[in-house]
């Protein structure tokens, strides 16, 4: 009896009847699989499907030879075909990042360029469960705090558009199972084998290896982004609702109010004992709220010594923190500039 072909399983509810989506393709078997799959159901689902490659300066004679192949893919599908090149190594050098980092850059800022243009009304890219698995592991050894657990979104909102990730769920053995049925080849990136960058020694190294004590651990990595990802949606609307009530701007003045910011920059300004009355998780959560709205980003470290200050420091005492952040001790407040 004869198996029935694979089905690779999309999230559709990403998808409306009318969207003209552009798909990033890099040639690998993740996003190849992904344009071959839409192609194959864009009447269905009512789609209008672009492919869109962006040329990023590495890797020489084979990025070009990626560059064709994406090409011709959309050629034969029929698509319209946006592509683009950027100089990775450059821009990392003149911005101190990593090839990695600025490869993501550069590719999200061709992406809204591409959005803005109005060709299309989203861009869709191809990661998988198992790219996620390996982010949120990314992020724990860095010290993420729960947003950063969350992963990889399956939408981000941009002012210009949307971009999506309907393979989130999908692994990348249904995908290769996928591409093997329907005889499509697809490019394998040489750097991806170089353990030189982070991601390809999580992995191919320490992926394997925690897989040894748990074969389940990417389903577990991809839940426990889901779970974070939610539990800091209630963050946030909560933190909406609490901060107007608890974040004071400026500093008193004299007979009462508010006065505003002074020329050393913004103030806000949290009443000490009512910051003392709220648990510790809501503690946290409105300093670094209120840091955030000041253009910093405390680590947990960073954060403690805020919560420190606010609980038991003296009136008068002073501490400075990374990225300029500054707080002050009063008889009532904890006053950030």
């Amino acid at each position: 009896m004869r198996s029935s072909p694979p089905v690779l399983p999309i999230d559709v509810t990403l998808l409306k009847p009318g969207l003209r989506l552009a798909v990033g393709v890099s040639g690998g078997a993740d996003s190849v699989a992904l344009l071959r799959a839409l192609a194959g159901r864009s009447g269905e689902l009512g789609l209008v499907l672009h492919a869109a490659h962006l040329h990023h300066g590495l890797r020489g004679a084979e990025a070009d030879e990626d560059l064709a192949f994406a090409s011709a893919l959309a050629a034969d599908l029929d698509l319209p075909f946006h592509k683009a090149h950027v100089d990775t190594p450059f821009e990392a050098q003149e911005k101190g990042e990593t090839l990695e980092e600025a490869a993501r850059r550069l590719r999200y800022a061709w992406f809204r360029q591409l959005l803005a243009s109005r060709q299309v009304d989203a861009v869709a890219t191809a990661h998988t469960r198992d790219d996620q698995a390996e982010t949120v592991l990314a992020k724990f050894l860095r010290g993420a705090w729960t947003e950063g657990l969350s992963g990889i979104h399956p939408v981000v909102e941009f002012p210009e558009g949307r971009i999506l990730r309907p393979l989130l769920r999908t692994t990348r053995g249904e995908i290769e199972a996928y591409l093997n049925h329907l005889k499509q080849s697809w490019r394998e990136d040489s750097s991806n084998r170089h353990l030189t960058f982070t991601r390809n020694r999580i992995r191919h190294e320490l992926l394997p290896q925690l897989e040894g004590w748990n074969p389940q651990l990417r389903e577990h990595m991809a839940q426990m982004a889901e779970l974070a990802r939610d539990e800091e949606a209630w963050w946030q609307s909560e933190l909406a609702r609490l901060a107007p009530q608890l974040l004071l701007p400026g500093r008193p003045a004299r007979g009462g109010g508010r006065a505003a910011a002074d020329s050393s920059g913004q103030n806000l300004s949290i009443d000490a004992s009512r910051l003392a009355a709220l648990a510790p998780a809501l503690q946290r959560r409105l300093l670094r709220f209120a840091a955030e709205q000041l253009g910093a980003a405390p680590d947990f470290v960073a954060t403690e010594a805020l919560r420190a200050l606010a609980l038991t420091g003296r009136a008068g005492r002073k501490c400075e923190l990374a990225q300029g952040l500054r707080a002050e001790r009063t008889h009532r407040e904890l006053r950030l500039t």
